[in-house]
């Protein structure tokens, strides 16, 4: 093999130049020839536009796919979501059976949630419905917890209208897009705290969908407790688990930066609830993700070049129902913690084992399924073509609401893992 792999990256942090300087890798600069560069999203942006982009050759890969904000964007992943659902009611997929209330059985994962202003009328005629409930608004484009902010009055979506319309920083033509949601305000609290759950999911391709789940995801708690009271609605040290956020509130604990992880959440929900509950709300965390995935994938340009990583954030509530809030492009490489270090660095290994193959120049037309023994702490979640192989698709048609529901266990078969027909 000739050469050593030449990086690139715009993102200055210690876990990537590490893992690429402990694999002998040489820095190159983005005006000479590179095989693997691990950008931003603004600079994907600028290597797939039609102005500005230019073709990627064999032998060099991206860690972003060209239209990620299909997932990423909270406005664009709901409204993926909402047409999949449509699709698979139309193809009388038992999957998008109802119950008598006319929710969704296996694909209510997602908080009723409207685009403002385009939406305004329609969440006007919910809002009304339920006029004690909660609701969240967050800027589509931004992430960190910034601009985020709830509200229970129909007034207050007048006041941020008005506002905006005269705010300086918000021109007229371009008014910023926001979502609401309504706000989980039943969240399963321990120690009296909300918490979220990051957890990270790599995709290789998109058609055939493969994606690996990361074993080793954590909690973010909230520095203050949990009070579903009005009078703190605008406290945000309540309810937002954002670290950049949680990182100025008096009780945050530096050494431990509010984090848990997953695993000692499911020893901790094994104990007070049970194993089997537990089990089951931990695989419909993975339904969700794979079903998500599935309702980006038909719109997701899968480019040969593109990989990519991301930071799935999940709310639990206190029936322990899993609910999807967003999904993030670029997880944060910042570590808060010592053991946020290591376990950032180990990702970012992790991902680079499966990304690069043997650490050796790139090539895209390498069968995108590794072995078992180069996935570290991933574990594959969904492999389609080991699914339609397997007959899980047919046999999910053929016995509605026995296969359906996130149930059930993987069985092994000659060492591979076969996937259980409900994802």
């Amino acid at each position: 093999m000739a050469g050593k792999v030449k990086w690139v990256t715009d993102i200055e942090k210690s876990v990537l130049i590490n893992n690429f300087e402990k694999r002998g890798w040489v820095q190159v600069t983005e005006n000479e020839d590179w095989n693997f560069y691990w950008m931003s999203v603004q600079t994907i942006r600028n290597v797939f536009s039609v102005e500005t982009g230019y073709r990627l050759s064999d032998d060099q890969i991206v860690n972003h796919f060209p239209n990620h904000y299909e997932l990423t964007r909270k406005d664009l992943m709901v409204k993926n979501i909402k047409r999949y659902r449509k699709e698979l009611e139309k193809e009388g997929s038992p999957l998008a059976e109802k119950d008598e209330n006319g929710k969704y059985l296996y694909l209510d994962f997602v908080p009723v949630t409207y685009m403002l202003p385009a939406d305004y009328n329609l969440f006007v005629e919910e809002f009304r419905k339920s006029p004690s409930s909660t609701w969240i608004m967050k800027p589509c484009g931004k992430a960190q917890g910034k601009g985020i902010f709830l509200i229970n009055k129909l007034s207050q979506i007048k006041k941020w209208s008005r506002d905006s319309k005269t705010s300086s920083f918000v021109s007229q033509s371009t008014k910023e897009a926001y979502v609401i949601s309504l706000y989980i305000n039943n969240p399963l609290l321990i120690g009296g705290r909300k918490f979220d759950l990051r957890l990270y999911v790599l995709v290789s391709t998109y058609r055939p969908l493969r994606c690996y789940m990361y074993k080793l995801g954590f909690c973010r708690f909230c520095t203050v407790k949990y009070t579903p009271s009005t009078s703190e609605l605008d406290n945000m040290f309540v309810h937002l688990t954002n670290v950049a956020i949680q990182k100025h509130g008096e009780d945050y604990n530096h050494i431990h930066g509010g984090k848990w992880t997953v695993n000692n959440l499911r020893l901790y929900l094994e104990s007070t609830r049970g194993k089997e509950v537990t089990s089951k709300l931990f695989d419909e965390i993975h339904w969700i993700i794979v079903q998500s995935l599935k309702a980006v994938a038909p719109v997701m340009n899968n480019d040969k070049h593109c990989f990519e990583c991301y930071g799935y954030d999940i709310i639990i509530d206190d029936k322990l129902k899993p609910w999807l809030i967003e999904v993030n492009a670029s997880p944060s490489l910042t570590s808060s913690t010592a053991n946020d270090r290591i376990l950032k660095y180990n990702l970012i290994n992790d991902t680079l084992n499966i990304a690069v193959p043997n650490g050796e120049i790139p090539d895209c037309k390498w069968n995108k399924s590794p072995p078992k023994e180069v996935l570290g702490n991933y574990e594959i979640l969904y492999d389609e073509e080991l699914a339609q192989g397997d007959g899980a698709d047919r046999e999910l048609r053929s016995r509605p609401g026995q296969s359906l529901g996130p149930k059930g266990g993987r069985s092994r078969d000659s060492g591979r893992t076969v996937l259980t027909t409900w994802k």
